[in-house]
């Protein structure tokens, strides 16, 4: 029987959604092999658990302290600790910045090949993936060695979480010697509970926008829909946010639900980072903006005038649902 390890992320004594959706797809690359899920981390053992009720077969920890805040060489150290241990056929987490940092690092150390990214799976061993920044897919199939993924979030459905499944998680020992990077603090910059790169509904302002005060009717209007807040880049330059808001070709790429566009021109780097959204809505004041051509829905007209009524129209449809 084959064997799927999935690398969970923990963050704040929770899993990110994307850990169980790399259950779905290890089980969409292969539906008869064991799925064995991991997690790296201080204190975790008790959020692993979880990790039963989406259906892995089994579920292993590796608990250090040295592992409190992610740092490539404990989690190299200690991946490559259960991966010889577990011996598997393939690897499956998700494409964050973890992700994004981590794999590389893993599949150049065994040897072998590393499909990223990938928005859908067919067939078991044919992966989609984006290419030119977004404007083409291709597809990887991988035909011999070591199935090695990262999915992008809000693309590859988890299973349904099922609570009367439930398990210990099996506690791996890996020594994780002296680190020679020390962090020291960790800064949050996020004006939202909801995590950009896995919301299902993001409220995106540009320019437009015209400053940082003005921002918070887009906090607003997210908050009211238990979504995200994003910028464009120019956004950010201007100082309106943060960068860590920032989605494009140089920032997050997402994929949500519902992408509300607000203010934004729809430069080529902006829409890089969130043309594959299932639904695009776009508010501009100008007619010939070119984020209405790729958007589902284009209203045209002062985003001060337009947003706030939309807020206001939400919260009659949140409160009558």
């Amino acid at each position: 029987m084959a064997k799927f390890l999935v690398i969970g992320e923990v963050k704040d004594g929770a899993f990110r959604n994307v850990s169980f959706e790399a259950v779905g797809a290890a089980k969409m690359i292969d539906e008869s092999a064991e799925t064995v899920g991991v997690v790296l981390g201080s204190g975790v053992t008790d959020a692993a658990d979880t990790f039963y009720q989406y259906g892995v077969d089994r579920v292993l920890t590796v608990d250090d302290e040295k592992l409190e805040n992610y740092t490539p060489e404990g989690w190299t150290q200690a991946l490559l600790t259960v991966i010889e241990q577990e011996n598997p056929d393939g690897i499956v987490m998700g494409h964050t910045s973890i992700g994004r940092d981590i794999t590389p690092k893993l599949a150049s150390r065994l040897g072998s090949g590393l499909v990223s990214d990938v928005v859908a799976i067919e067939g078991g061993a044919t992966f989609i993936r984006p290419i030119y920044s977004g404007k083409a897919f291709e597809k990887v199939e991988i035909e011999d060695g070591l199935t090695f993924v990262t999915i992008r979030p809000n693309n590859i459905p988890a299973p349904e979480q099922d609570s009367s499944l439930n398990g210990s998680a099996e506690a791996v020992q890996a020594e994780i010697k002296d680190l020679d990077t020390v962090i020291k603090e960790v800064v949050k910059n996020t004006t939202s509970g909801v995590d950009l790169s896995e919301a299902s509904v993001i409220v995106a302002g540009g320019r437009g926008m015209k400053n940082e005060e003005n921002f918070k009717i887009l906090d607003e209007l997210a908050e009211v829909l238990n979504g995200a807040v994003g910028a464009s880049r120019g956004a950010c330059d201007a100082e309106y946010c943060d960068y860590a808001l920032q989605i494009g070709q140089t920032g997050k790429v997402v994929t949500p639900d519902l992408y509300i566009a607000v203010g934004l021109s729809g430069a080529i780097q902006h829409v890089a980072g969130m043309s594959n959204s299932k639904i695009i809505v776009a508010i501009n004041k100008d007619p010939e903006a070119d984020i209405f051509s790729i958007a589902d829905y284009g209203i045209v007209g002062d985003l001060f005038d337009i947003v706030p009524k939309l807020t206001e129209e939400f919260k009659k449809a949140v409160v009558s649902g």
